[in-house]
């Protein structure tokens, strides 16, 4: 018996030496208190998603008598020229907001929350979300042209930011929150709690790691549940049972992800342009909305199938229901009204329209591949399931979260092949002609370049007043800085800095307040480095943690 206890004893003790530094290793990620902070999330990112899609039906329901996502069947009970009192209303009412409670600027999205991960700035402000989230429910509500994901996305952002203020997290640990935020109100907006996961860490956090993973888990398993307890367990769209017909298919599956990725570019290319246009415009910022609102509208006197989400339209493409030429019509159609919305300043996210942009180009192309090769060819619906998935990819540049959404959107598993390789030839030509996804291009515009990696952003966020030293107490508090002796400011960035270094070759630069010309301290060449190093290496173990 002593024997026995003294092995036990010394079990417990292997295994007690094993296991404390993992377990150390999980304390100092903050895992216990962002796996309860997630439940805390979820529960906010499922009321968030119920209160957005209400808030949305209540405005619809304002002129249009009804709060479902079946605009154009609404429409019929009406004049022939309703269709305009709804965007156009809607575009007075934004104005009339950007005008008295919001300075000029965008409505927040997904490009804002990535870029709020990246610069961590503290200056976000709750409010301006809490606004910007009002004005996409209006927008949406009276019909604009977009999507309801972006917006509801930053208002999650805010939510999580007052989480992370509120438990005084560290830098990692508020970027998993930020990301389980965003996670949990996908899931919920959608009913797809796996998208929602992997679209977070795909397009928020831009890696994935097990740190992350169980947090955003368990945020967007409760938000699902609190959505499917609100409006049932159906996916977003209910489609039939496709399933491809003969492997003979699968050049005709990557003809459509050519076909896929010309029209995300066009769709691209028109919203980048939209903005462009919309900066160089000399009207007032709250004059905008009314005229996007009245554009979209007459656009809707011929295709009110462009109103709104669009959720309705793209139902019918998937079941294979509409005719050919109405199809290709809604591609240029729903393309021209969504960059006319968002360059308003009206707003919207870009998920819906990609979506509803896929299953035109994939329904219409069904429907000449059933024509030319009908032993061969699967259904209209199969091919407009498969382009729904192919555009939104290219477009958000996430293959793996939105072909993973298309299964969850649909119930459908039987198509996977297909899929994946529509999906994967449209991302990567879409890429090859664009460079980055439209998120990654707002934020280019922006000055935020993230296709370089975290060494270039982190040596443009770092300042020199974060590693300088304060000068002796003998040292002259003036600098003559007319001279050709090198100096630095304060505010000069890091990657600054050490070109200065790199080109000086000395070890050592005078910091000199460009102001008032004083000595405020001396910039280090190995602090400068050490500084960058560290930051280099809490990247890298997050990512990999």
């Amino acid at each position: 018996m002593a024997q026995l206890g003294k092995t036990t004893r010394q079990v417990l003790g292997v295994v007690r030496r094993w296991v404390r530094p993992h377990f150390a290793g999980f304390l100092m990620f903050n895992q216990p208190r962002l796996w309860a902070l997630a439940i805390g999330l979820g529960l906010a990112g499922g009321l968030l998603g119920i209160a957005f899609r209400l808030a949305i039906g209540l405005v619809q329901s304002l002129w249009l008598g009804s709060a479902t996502e079946t605009v154009v069947t609404a429409l019929a009970a009406f004049p022939w020229w309703w269709p305009v009192v709804g965007p156009l209303g809607g575009g007075i009412v934004v104005g009339i907001v950007l005008y008295f409670w919001r300075p000029p600027g965008r409505s927040g999205g997904v490009a804002d929350v990535i870029e709020l991960r990246a610069r961590e700035q503290e200056n976000f402000s709750s409010k301006d979300a809490a606004i910007a989230t009002a004005i996409s429910a209006i927008t949406l509500g009276s019909g604009g042209s977009a999507g309801r994901e972006g917006p509801v996305v930053y208002a999650a952002a805010a939510v999580s930011r007052v989480f992370a203020r509120a438990f005084n997290l560290s830098a990692a640990a508020r970027r998993i929150v930020l990301a389980c935020g965003v996670a949990a109100v996908i899931s919920s907006s959608f009913n797809a709690p796996i998208a929602g996961v992997l679209f977070a860490h795909e397009v928020i956090l831009g890696h994935f790691a097990m740190s992350a993973f169980v947090p955003l888990v368990i945020g967007a398993v409760v938000a699902a549940v609190i959505s499917r307890a609100w409006f049932g367990e159906d996916p977003a769209f209910v489609i039939s049972d496709y399933h491809i017909t003969s492997y003979f298919e699968i050049p005709a599956f990557a003809l459509l992800g050519i076909t896929c990725a010309a029209v995300a570019i066009l769709f691209q290319t028109a919203l980048i342009g939209g903005d462009w246009l919309s900066k160089r415009t000399a009207l007032p910022i709250w004059v905008r909305p009314m005229i996007g609102g009245l554009l979209v509208g007459m656009i809707a006197l011929g295709f009110p199938h462009v109103l709104g989400v669009g959720y309705e339209a793209t139902t019918i493409a998937l079941a294979g229901s509409m005719e050919l030429w109405l199809m290709i019509a809604l591609i240029f159609a729903k393309t021209l009204a969504t960059a006319i919305t968002l360059s308003s300043r009206a707003g919207g996210g870009v998920v819906s329209p990609t979506l509803y942009l896929g299953a035109m180009t994939g329904g219409a192309f069904g429907i000449i591949a059933t024509s030319v090769f009908p032993q061969y060819a699967s259904s209209v619906g199969l091919y407009a399931v498969i382009g729904m998935g192919a555009v939104a990819a290219a477009v958000l540049g996430a293959p793996i979260s939105t072909a993973v959404m298309i299964f969850e959107l649909t119930g459908g598993f039987a198509f996977s092949l297909a899929l994946l390789l529509a999906v994967a030839i449209s991302t990567g030509l879409c890429q090859a002609v664009m460079g980055r996804s439209f998120f990654h291009w707002q934020l280019y515009t922006r000055g935020l370049i993230l296709d370089e990696g975290p060494h270039k952003q982190s040596a443009r966020f770092i300042r020199v007043r974060d590693f300088m030293i304060p000068p002796a107490e003998d040292e002259d508090g003036d600098f003559d800085t007319s001279g050709d002796a090198p100096w630095l400011r304060p505010g000069d960035t890091l990657e600054a800095a050490l070109k200065a270094f790199d080109t000086t070759s000395q070890s050592r630069l005078p910091v000199v307040d460009g102001t008032s010309g004083k000595l405020v301290g001396h910039a280090r060449h190995l602090d400068a480095l050490a500084r960058f190093n560290a930051v280099l290496v809490a990247h890298s173990r997050e990512e990999h943690s």
